[in-house]
């Protein structure tokens, strides 16, 4: 059985392709693709869809279901379900890493802790209120600080005094960056202070739900190492950080109904 799991993220749009008799023999995906959303779910998807056919060198006819997961998941018609990103998260991530216990999730637009047993969710708290604590929130501070996101997290590890960011609102953390840049502060002790007071934040939504060990790092924000780091400082671990962290949901959507 082929399956496509397709996450329709607030930011990028995943697809991934598995096919159960390969997984007999091999935990290996057939294909993965991505693509920018914009601002239109349905095309974001169908070309993600079309996209992951092509890598996987097959036709649309061979693909025996499609499943839809992520922010803009009930958007896409052309899937047979729509599941949770709860959900799927919590099954992508047993896929990769059977022992794990919690799940981190930090998007674009809302971030996630998960309680899981057995790839089973337990328990899980969602901030989706406010941008804080989100792709989104570093999105504007790099903004401000005139770096490109992607080295944001690299201009953090190199802070010799982070600074001390007071805000967790976007718009006024955005200011309060503009007046530390006026005092003089270095852009890396900025950046520092940013992704600490994420990390503080996520930190204290995983203790809420009494997540202490075995814990999985994933969505885009698990690429930027500078939030690594600072989560497994406030969290006293180690967090499984899978190699594409931000193609767990459309992994876990894709694998629904295979056992």
């Amino acid at each position: 059985m082929i399956s496509v799991g397709i996450d329709a993220g607030s930011a990028t749009t995943k697809a991934v392709l598995v096919d159960s008799k390969v997984m007999v023999v091999s935990k290996n995906i057939i294909a993965c693709a991505i693509c920018p959303t914009g601002f239109d779910f349905i095309a974001a998807a169908q070309k993600a869809y079309e996209d992951v056919i092509e890598k996987a060198g097959i036709e649309k006819k061979d693909v025996d279901n499609v499943y839809s997961t992520g922010y803009g998941r009930n958007s896409i018609e052309f899937a047979d379900k729509a599941i949770s990103e709860i959900t799927a998260h919590a099954r992508g991530v047993y896929y990769l890493y059977p022992d794990v216990k919690g799940i981190i999730d930090i998007g674009g637009q809302d971030s996630k802790v998960i309680s899981v047993n057995n790839g089973k969710v337990s328990d899980f708290l969602m901030n989706d209120k406010c941008a804080a604590g989100t792709g989104k929130f570093l999105e504007y501070t790099a903004r401000a600080l005139e770096v490109p996101i992607d080295e944001l997290g690299s201009l953090a590890l190199a802070a010799t005094k982070p600074a001390n960011i007071t805000s967790m609102c976007t718009v006024f953390a955005e200011s309060e960056v503009i007046s530390l840049r006026t005092r003089g502060l270095a852009k890396e002790d900025i950046a520092a202070g940013l992704i600490e007071s994420i990390a503080r934040r996520v930190a204290v939504m995983s203790r809420q739900i009494g997540l202490k060990e075995n814990i999985a790092f994933v969505g885009g924000v698990a690429k930027n190492d500078g939030i690594r780091k600072a989560l497994e400082k406030e969290l006293k671990l180690s967090l499984f950080v899978p190699q594409k962290p931000q193609m767990t949901g459309a992994l876990g959507a894709a694998l629904h109904d295979i056992r």
